[in-house]
């Protein structure tokens, strides 16, 4: 008992000035997001990736910052616990570029922590120790255990570099850490069922169909059952919008390669093939923006709707309605 009421002292100690952090989840939420905001959830997640046993969810202080968008991805879940800062994200698609991002993130907790503390005082500031984690589930065959450094990208490579962030992303898809699995039965069942899942869509069985039917059965055997049952609907809305937008991120990384690699032969083998692959990818990414775009239309969203869904700015979309009004 009093470990506990210690534990929530030093933790209660970072006070963060965000009376947002109990809005409601916006359309664009993810499973795994849904699935972690419960602390209890959260709390068994905490325990298996670090080899601990505690039982009071109240000891997690969120502070998850609302509406922090970096690089196009918004961070899942933010927490301070044992006097560390954690950041977990949950990413269907490979990144390396996850510890730049993170690091941006970090800044502005960081920033909202002491936001009441005077930086100019003789005595040291003393902040929580940031922890940088990526559950990774992603199609890309990758290892049960991977690191991610801020180092990589720098222009001038140096052995001991002056910032550093290192990230460790832990694949979760069905069938690896094992262990890690085991100490938390929400992410085994949660693997289990983004693997039903990918299991029909891959059988070529329309994608509402296919998430209906993984519900239903997960449902049935115990899997996730409770979570999938309370928020069935949401979760097949969610669940679908994933699956549709890393199906367009696929086309569109091959409309980009495609057409680089066309504009290149045409312009030429040397500078045309840079010029080319550029305009390439320009002229990909701006149709599958329009073909976004107009199913949103034809489901009725404003214009205002449709920037805050794609997480881009109202001026492009009216710019792309415009370029493209015939077709549209």
């Amino acid at each position: 008992m009093a470990r506990r009421k210690s534990q929530k002292r030093r933790n209660k100690k970072y006070q963060v000035n965000n009376r947002q952090l109990k809005a409601k989840r916006p359309y664009k939420d993810t499973i795994f997001r849904m699935l972690y905001h419960d602390k209890e959830n959260l709390l068994s997640l905490y325990n298996a990736v670090n080899g601990r046993n505690y039982t009071n969810a109240e000891d997690l202080q969120i502070v998850t910052l609302k509406n922090a968008i970096y690089m196009g991805m918004k961070n899942d879940l933010a927490f301070i616990m044992d006097m560390n800062l954690y950041l977990y994200e949950h990413q269907s698609t490979y990144n390396p570029n996850i510890p730049l991002r993170n690091l941006f993130y970090i800044a502005d907790e960081y920033q909202r922590l002491v936001v009441q503390k005077s930086l100019y005082s003789t005595v040291i500031q003393k902040i929580p120790t940031p922890r940088f984690i990526v559950f990774y589930n992603g199609t890309k065959k990758v290892d049960d255990y991977n690191e991610f450094r801020l180092s990589s990208a720098y222009e001038n490579p140096t052995d001991n570099p002056d910032l550093e962030l290192r990230v460790t992303m832990l694949n979760v898809n069905d069938g690896h850490n094992l262990e890690l699995m085991e100490h938390c039965r929400t992410l085994k069942e949660y693997a289990k069922y983004v693997a039903r899942v990918r299991k029909y869509v891959t059988q070529n069985i329309p994608l509402e169909e296919a998430v209906t039917r993984a519900v239903d059965e997960c449902i049935e055997e115990g899997i996730l059952a409770e979570f999938l049952m309370k928020n069935k609907a949401e979760v097949i809305k969610v669940s679908i919008y994933e699956y549709d937008k890393e199906f367009e991120e696929k086309k569109l990384r091959k409309a980009e390669y495609e057409a680089g690699r066309q504009d290149g032969i045409e312009i030429g083998r040397q500078d045309g093939i840079e010029i080319g692959r550029q305009a390439g990818i320009k002229v990909g990414e701006e149709n599958v923006l329009k073909r976004f775009i107009e199913k949103r239309l034809r489901k009725g969203m404003t214009l205002e709707e449709i920037a805050e869904d794609l997480d881009e700015d109202i001026v492009v979309i009216q710019k792309l309605i415009n370029d493209n009004s015939e077709a549209i």
